[in-house]
């Protein structure tokens, strides 16, 4: 469950990029973000991670209010959450196993589960037989799999997406959607930023259409 509580964030010199937001995303919704470049998408979503802190209000994820955790317990809130962000963070002197493989070695698992999931993990995004392959030889939408895969490999109850099918055609952008589908019908909460509501509207899900920071009517 993800709830922001009248959420503001302003940045260094005076900048407001969330105005006073409150709204709720059910266990297991998925909903998507929609808004122009710099309507407020991704610091919305950084929010969500603990990325960064609210100005004022409350930020609550998971039952955890994010606003008054200590630095040092948000790394255990972040375990629950996937991130698929613009810039990729591609490891590129690493194999597509190792750039997914990551999260795990962070939490610190078992080697052996550890290279279960990964291998489950790429066979979902569809680049199963690619662990040995370097990042840099990949098409852009695979490397968005990729990114998917890293993603989604602890297994995580909220998955995040900052404009997962930018740069991408409309086709491979589509492919993309599908995945996050299939992710929330088995029972991840999903929240997707995009700037195409186009490839929103097929879903049939909730929209959340910001406007300088703001919710637009």
């Amino acid at each position: 469950m993800i709830q922001f509580d009248q959420v503001s964030k302003r940045y260094p010199g005076g900048i407001d990029a969330l105005k006073n937001l409150s709204f709720t995303i059910a266990a297991g919704e998925m909903v998507f973000l929609a808004g122009h470049s710099g309507a407020g998408k991704s610091t919305l979503l950084k929010l969500v991670a603990g990325i960064e802190r609210a100005t004022a209000g409350n930020v609550l994820v998971n039952g955890q209010n994010l606003s008054k955790l200590r630095a040092s317990q948000l790394p255990y809130v972040r375990q629950h959450i996937g991130l698929v962000f613009q810039d990729h963070k591609i490891l590129y002197d690493r194999s597509v196993l190792d750039n997914v493989m990551m999260p795990l070695d962070i939490i610190g698992y078992d080697r052996r589960e550890a290279l279960r999931r990964v291998r489950a993990a790429l066979d979902k995004v569809g680049l199963a037989g690619k662990e040995k392959t370097a990042p840099i030889r990949l098409s852009g939408g695979e490397q968005q799999r990729l990114c998917i895969a890293r993603a989604v490999v602890h297994r995580p109850a909220i998955l995040l997406a900052d404009e997962p099918s930018a740069n991408l055609d409309r086709a491979y952008a589509l492919d993309i959607m599908e995945l996050f589908k299939s992710f929330h019908q088995v029972g991840v909460t999903v929240l997707i930023s995009a700037h195409d509501e186009t490839l929103m509207e097929d879903y049939g899900r909730r929209i959340l259409r910001l406007r300088e920071g703001q919710f637009a009517s």
